[in-house]
Order: structure tokens, then sequence, then C-alpha cells
């Protein structure tokens, strides 16, 4: 009943989360229903960027015939498992743009036929969902596998010192990315919220 020292601070965290959502959402009941999903995204991409700081990592090599590789890498340094993901947030954002506008008020967005111009708009924004999938994946991807890059090849050159300011960097990449990912995802899903005629 009195919250004492961590569960204040997940406290902290879990309220912090929800009223952000809130400005985003402009809808507690909204915000609400959309929170776990968003806070999840953030808390697992956060933990699996963060795991990759784990010391002795790299070290653990397998000889596949050719070179030795490692067995553990940077989770979303594989474009596959970012792809995954970024397909559960699209398939998301899509569920809940025909759950809040109705199947026909969110097609309405896309395909309406009252003018040659919004037709034409509305092909666009169809185009402009699927570059959705490209944007978050890339980003995400990018950075990550970017880090894991620079990071091994400083290592390789300079064991000592130097690379610590770019470890320093990556840790901040790696809150940075998680926010990024769950905050486009959030503000996709508003942006589905909304009916064809708010568009």
């Amino acid at each position: 009943m009195i919250p004492k020292g961590f569960q204040n601070l997940v406290e902290m965290l879990f309220e912090g989360a929800l009223d952000f959502v809130d400005t985003i959402m402009l809808d507690k009941e909204k915000s609400r229903k959309v929170f776990p999903f968003v806070f999840s995204l953030f808390i697992f991409i956060l933990i699996a960027n963060l795991v990759n700081f784990i010391p002795g990592q790299s070290a653990l090599t397998v000889y596949n015939g050719e070179k030795f590789v490692p067995v553990l890498r940077a989770v979303f340094a594989d474009y596959g498992m970012v792809f995954v993901l970024t397909m559960i947030s699209f398939i998301t954002v899509q569920v809940v743009g025909v759950m809040m506008c109705g199947p026909f008020g969110y097609l309405g967005k896309f395909f309406n036929f009252k003018s040659p111009i919004k037709l034409f708009v509305g092909i666009l924004e169809l185009v402009g969902e699927f570059a959705k999938i490209l944007s978050l994946s890339f980003r995400l991807f990018g950075n990550i596998f970017a880090g894991e890059v620079l990071l091994s090849v400083f290592l390789f050159l300079f064991p000592f010192l130097l690379p610590l300011p770019f470890l320093g960097l990556e840790l901040i990449t790696a809150v940075i990315q998680a926010f990024v990912f769950a905050v486009l995802t959030l503000v996709f899903i508003k942006m589905a919220g909304e009916t064809a005629s708010e568009h």
C-alpha cells in the first residue's frame, strides 16, 4: 500500500510514460489501450540494445569452415528481427485504424473518389503507409548495425581507452533508438485513428 524504493522508481517510470502517451494521443481512454503495446516495444528494444554491452560477448566465436563468426550479436543488427518487429507495428497500426474508423472510413483515407486530386492524394498516402515499413526498419537496423561495426573496428585498432567515448555514444543511441521506434509507432497509431473527414 505504501510504495518504497524500487517500486517508487517503477511507478514513476510508468506514470511518466503514460503521461507522455497522453500528450500524444490527447485521449486518456485511447492512451490506456495503446500504452501496453507501445511501452512493451520500448522496453523490448531497449533491453535488446543494452544486452550488447555485456562484456565478453564478441569473444564467443565459432569457426564455420571459412572464418570465425561471433555466437552472440546485437539483436537488431540482424535485419530479419527488425523487419518482424516493424511488421508487428505496421499491422497493429492498420488494425487500430480499421477499429477506430471502421473499414470503409479507414479505406476512405486512401481511396476518395470525390475528386481526382483527393484520389491522387489518397494514393500517395497509401504509398506512404508502405514507406513507413522501410523508414521504421532501416532507421533501427542502420543505427544499431553501424554502431556494432564502428565499435568492432575501434576495439580492433585501439583496444584501450579510445573506444570509450564511442561506447558512451552507442549507449545513448541504444536508448534513443528504442524511444524513437516506440514514439513513431504511437504517432502512426494516432494518425491511423483519425477519420477520413478529419484527415
